[in-house]
């Protein structure tokens, strides 16, 4: 029998209903594969029990002619979305131990689809960073490592590093990501696995541990783009409980699924041409062109000339939006709280957020918070709104004349640990890429196009009209289908 833990979602649900194997054979070879890859540490709590009960229930259900969409699939959940009974912490000291009395939406979809929890996976501190480095629970390591015998531990990027780590190393078929700035597709990059962000409002945020409001959003991330769809499928919909929800039907965006470009045209945005751009990556992404075009697309060039301010704008938004959301730690309701002797309530706000908060989750609410404050509230915030949707309008003017984008999704291949943590602008020049689609609440995916010299994944970004996130994943079928990607790690951990 094929390794179950090889398969993809979608080969799972079928096999799984074909009845070639048990759902409780599928939800055993993924627990043990977890049990036997803490060296990754992506993730922060296991839950086999979760994954098993539900395998159960879909093989229980099998015999009784009642299968869900998703029966038979044990998926990871990034530790940002609230879990009924099971810690859920946002990677933070301030959350740790704290398990929620309610489902977030999103999650609570996902089992009523069928799916079980494998366990829920780390991040970068309430979704803050892009190496998976500020989690108060330890790095996440990627599972590649680079060629010619370097044995560095490598970042499988930010912040949704577990989900992205664990679906590389084959600990799940699929996961739950959330998508700020690029956090699901940077990661989905650096591990050679693919993952979308839909259009703002697509999935509700309702029991997502806040970041940045008007940003945040949830997605799929697993191996191929059928997963995604299917994944896509269980996640969407209207939610009353979020003021932000579409109220729109769920497009069946897996029957939907074609590589059949013909009669499409792909922008390529001239402007993500940054100077210093390494070779490899403009190399990936001339054969991101030819792919397409392949697929029957005609290419044509696009300006989006407020890009060089889209990373500026972000890194101004997203703080403003993370020190108003974060102010609820006080201390006073759940989550840690830190009371000196002799301590007053300001003392107690003070130590409590001094010792839940890491560095980078402080420096972002002290920006944020600066960028509010009344003497500079016109001049950072007000102005970074206002390029925001000069931002959003290039997007629209460029899709008078084409149909999607495709970009680059990094600028390099994964990087080591360490290795930029000490450059905190550094580190954020790796969503330059993928922050302009944010801004615009646009849908955008990336999808492994290749191997870097050093024999790291590469992804390519294709990014698309709000709404139309079956035209994204169509093209990133068309790519899938001709990159014929089949790397994976070699098994160390």
């Amino acid at each position: 029998m094929t390794n179950l833990t090889d398969l993809t979602v979608a080969e799972i649900r079928d096999g799984f209903r074909a009845g070639d194997f048990t759902a409780r054979e599928v939800a055993e070879g993924f627990n043990a594969n977890v049990a036997a890859a803490k060296a990754l540490n992506a993730f922060i709590v296991e839950t086999p029990d979760h994954a098993l009960a539900a395998a159960d229930a879909a093989d229980k259900a099998r015999g009784e002619g009642t299968l869900l969409p998703l029966s038979g699939v044990p998926i990871g959940m990034k530790d940002l979305f609230c879990t009924a009974g099971v810690q859920t912490t946002a990677a933070s000291h301030m959350l740790e131990g704290f398990k929620p009395t309610y489902e977030s939406t999103v999650s609570g979809k996902l089992w009523a689809a069928g799916a079980g929890m494998l366990g829920k996976l780390n991040l970068d501190q309430f979704a803050m960073g892009s190496s998976n480095e500020t989690s108060y629970f330890g790095n996440v390591i990627s599972p590649w490592k680079r060629g010619g015998g370097d044995n560095a531990a490598l970042a499988p990027g930010g912040s949704s590093g577990g989900s992205a780590s664990a679906i590389s190393a084959r600990l799940c078929p699929a996961a739950t990501g959330t998508d700020t700035g690029g956090s699901i597709r940077q990661p989905a990059a650096f591990v050679g696995i693919s993952g979308i962000k839909p259009t703002y409002g697509r999935c509700s945020r309702w029991g997502v541990v806040a970041f940045a409001s008007s940003l945040d959003q949830a997605g799929p991330m697993a191996r191929t783009i059928r997963d995604n769809a299917i994944l896509l499928e269980s996640m969407a919909g209207f939610d009353p409980k979020d003021s932000t929800s579409l109220d729109l039907p769920v497009p069946q965006w897996e029957a939907g699924l074609s590589s059949d470009l013909r009669g499409k045209k792909v922008g390529i945005p001239k402007e993500y041409r940054v100077d210093g751009m390494p070779a490899e990556i403009d190399a990936l992404w001339e054969k991101g062109i030819a792919l397409l075009k392949d697929a029957g697309a005609e290419v044509v060039e696009v300006s989006l000339p407020h890009t060089k301010y889209a990373l500026p704008t972000y890194y101004i938004i997203a703080p403003a939006e993370a020190s108003s959301n974060l102010a609820r730690y006080d201390g006073v309701r759940y989550g840690l709280r830190d009371l000196p002797d002799g301590a007053n309530l300001q003392d107690m706000y003070a130590a409590t957020r001094a010792a839940g908060f890491g560095p980078e989750v402080k420096r972002r609410i002290m920006i944020g918070t600066y960028v509010l404050s009344a003497g500079f509230y016109d001049a950072y915030y007000t102005q970074a709104q206002k390029v925001r949707t000069l931002i959003a309008r290039d997007f629209a003017k460029a899709f008078e004349s084409c149909d999607l984008l495709l970009t680059p999704t990094a600028p390099s291949a994964a990087f080591a640990l360490g290795e930029k943590q000490a450059d905190p602008l550094a580190m954020y020049l790796n969503d330059v890429f993928t922050v302009p689609a944010s801004l615009a609440g646009l849908p955008a995916m990336s999808v492994p196009g290749g191997l870097d010299a050093q024999g790291l994944p590469l992804g390519l970004q294709i990014i698309g009209k709000a709404l139309d996130e079956q035209g994204v994943l169509n093209a990133g079928l068309a790519i899938e289908e001709r990159a014929g990607f089949s790397a994976r790690p070699d098994k160390w951990w």
